[in-house]
């Protein structure tokens, strides 16, 4: 199977992008067409990734060179994925500023330069806020990626507990439960005075629910309702133990 080249192009793209300003709206259609084009990127490299795994499960290469080229082309494929996706949440964050900065009236002079609202904040600050684009859109599965790579490059954020939550969120709102538990138990394992904490144990049992596993559900509701009874999330589980004719 042969070698894929590395794109440059997005690298390209983005930094072009990057560097126009704030108020022209040509500039707010060429970052969007550069937005759209990366996503139709990834979702094509996601396909190609999905195929490989596919052809691998099934062909048994007798060579070894066979099967190292296999692995390269794999690993080749991931990492131009990745890359993509990167500057897709880049994109999205630096077209979601460009949004909103007002138009300039007409006949007033321009600023000379128009300051960035995102220029202050913290690395990890701007980081989860991309993140956050993606999930707004409904684009889970991009939100997760995201997610997941901030909580590995910022482990001292503030904003872990929340990036763990819309984490368990991204991955429920795909039906994958099991991960979504996992996310969500993390956040109760580890951070009980996040605020957080009550919204992860809501949905940890709606999880366990969803996965059948209802001994265990309704145990998870009634810690809510006994334990934190008047909370929002309490009355919810109080609805959920209902539904279930408890």
């Amino acid at each position: 199977m042969p070698m894929i080249r590395r794109l440059s192009i997005p690298v390209i793209a983005l930094a072009a992008a990057l560097s126009v300003g704030c108020s022209s709206q040509d500039q707010l259609h060429r970052v969007e067409q550069e937005v759209g084009d990366l996503k139709l990127e990834v979702f094509k490299l996601r396909q190609q990734v999905e195929d490989s795994n596919k052809m691998a499960a099934t062909e048994h290469k007798a060579a070894k060179g066979g099967r190292e080229q296999d692995r390269r082309f794999q690993a080749d494929l991931q990492e131009t994925l990745r890359q993509l996706q990167d500057s897709t949440r880049v994109l999205n964050n630096r077209l979601g500023d460009m949004r909103r900065v007002p138009p300039p009236v007409a006949g007033s002079a321009a600023p000379a330069q128009a300051p960035d609202a995102t220029a202050t904040l913290p690395d990890d600050e701007r980081a989860y806020n991309a993140t956050q684009l993606d999930y707004n859109r409904g684009n889970y599965a991009l939100s997760a990626e995201g997610l997941k790579l901030f909580l590995k490059h910022f482990p001292q954020s503030a904003r872990r507990p929340d990036a763990l939550f819309f984490l368990g969120l991204s991955y429920y709102n795909q039906h994958q439960y099991s991960q979504a538990q996992s996310a969500f138990e993390r956040i109760i394992r580890n951070h009980a005075a996040s605020s957080q904490f009550l919204p992860a144990k809501l949905k940890w049992g709606q999880c366990l629910l969803r996965q059948g596993l209802k001994p265990a559900a309704v145990k998870a509701f009634k810690d809510l309702v006994d334990g934190f009874p008047d909370t929002p999330e309490a009355h919810i589980a109080k609805q959920e133990l209902s539904d279930l004719g408890l």
